[in-house]
């Protein structure tokens, strides 16, 4: 909820019925995975809620992994979508991810569902190291785009946003990425504010990320096609995934992260300390100090060492006075469509991808956002391996 300044606002532990508990993704210990946990539908969710169109949005979902994203996102559910293919590079994964979206045609990977011509639009749920290159082959085959986060990763993340970049625009398709900190409702509150005009600038802000384990969870690897310890999330730099945090200040002003300067503390994690670490990332936990476009200031912060906080959280501090009176309530869904997990924004980011493509507007977190978002953690990192040097954060707008 919101602090006592009126300005801290988040999502932390949620709690979740015993139905949920069973579906929910489950890390080696057989514990749910924090953000995971089922958030109480909102019976009003669907209040005033009203078809902008009866049109179906045929749909390829792409990936089945330790998450389970490809089923969890409400694709299925919604009024104007039709599920036509789904694809998992593992046949059994493939096969349980079509009965969960009800989807009639598999492919045995991304690249042959993309050759689809049937296909409008792809979601892609895969491996974070293949997000950027499958959401460009699809741009490339005139499909539109939701991508799980972070939109770019890895040691090429600066080629591929500007690979990427280029492809939305000349395809002239949408692109969104599923930040889900983007609709939790306290920063979905703050963004209507700030839209009204009733926060003037961002002083300051502040978002953060805490996720214990995460160097150490399971993921896909490549090598043997298997979700296992030696997946890409193995050692992964913090601020290689700094979407969850960052989203507290671009998704709320639609602003941009312009310099950074990054710090990190070695992991206590023993996987970070391998001379076999495939990132040569020592980092568990790395801050960013950032200047933003605004001229002010905002502090991001990852950390998988956490061990008595978790979660999302944000602040931010305008010039103004907060104006409560500002009903900063998340658009209706359609009634078949859950919230979901996250902070319930699970359904209202695939709700506003497919009005996207609909009433052909910007999606909520669109290429733009999403680079700035992304690439500020990248940059935040290549900072941290050199002490805190003030770096330029790469600038794309559409």
């Amino acid at each position: 909820g919101m602090g006592g300044m009126g300005a801290m606002f988040g999502m932390a532990g949620m709690v979740g019925s015993a139905e949920a508990a069973k579906e929910a993704p489950k890390d080696a210990d057989g514990k749910v995975i924090p953000g995971f946990e089922k958030t109480k539908d909102d019976p009003n969710a669907a209040k005033g809620w009203k078809s902008v169109s009866d049109r179906k949005i045929k749909v390829g979902i792409a990936g089945y992994g330790l998450c389970k994203f490809g089923a969890t996102f409400f694709y299925q559910n919604h009024p104007n979508v039709e599920v036509v293919a789904a694809t998992d590079l593992d046949p059994g994964r493939c096969a349980a991810l079509a009965k969960a979206v009800g989807a009639k045609k598999t492919y045995k990977s991304c690249e042959e569902m993309i050759k689809d011509k049937n296909i409008e639009a792809i979601y892609i749920a895969t491996d974070a190291p293949s997000h950027a290159r499958l959401a460009i082959m699809a741009l490339n085959h005139g499909k539109h785009v939701c991508c799980a986060v972070p939109a770019v990763f890895g040691f090429e993340a600066e080629d591929e946003a500007e690979q990427l970049f280029n492809a939305v625009k000349k395809s002239g398709m949408k692109y969104m990425m599923n930040e889900t900190s983007t609709f939790h409702a306290a920063l979905y509150e703050k963004r209507v504010q700030y839209q009204a005009g009733a926060l003037g600038k961002i002083i300051y802000s502040e978002g953060e990320y805490w996720h214990d384990g995460i160097g150490v969870l399971g993921s896909y690897n490549p090598k043997n096609g298997k979700i296992d310890a030696y997946g890409w999330r193995r050692a992964v730099p913090p601020m290689w995934y700094p979407t969850h945090a960052t989203a507290y200040y671009v998704s709320v002003t639609g602003g941009r992260f312009t310099e950074v300067s990054g710090l990190g503390m070695g992991s206590h994690y023993s996987v970070f300390k391998e001379p076999t670490n495939q990132y040569k990332n020592l980092y568990g936990t790395q801050i960013a100090l950032l200047k933003t476009s605004e001229g002010g200031m905002s502090r991001m912060g990852v950390s998988w060492d956490m061990k008595n906080a978790h979660g999302e959280k944000g602040r931010v501090y305008g010039q103004k006075p907060h104006d409560k009176k500002i009903n900063g309530q998340r658009p209706a869904l359609p009634p078949s469509v859950g919230s979901g997990g996250h902070g319930g924004s699970h359904g209202r980011l695939t709700n506003d991808f497919i009005e996207s493509i609909l009433l052909d507007r910007k999606p909520i977190v669109d290429i733009g956002d999403a680079l700035n978002m992304t690439l500020a953690g990248m940059i935040a990192h290549k900072s941290s391996l050199k002490g805190g040097e003030w770096m330029k954060i790469p600038q794309y707008d559409l």
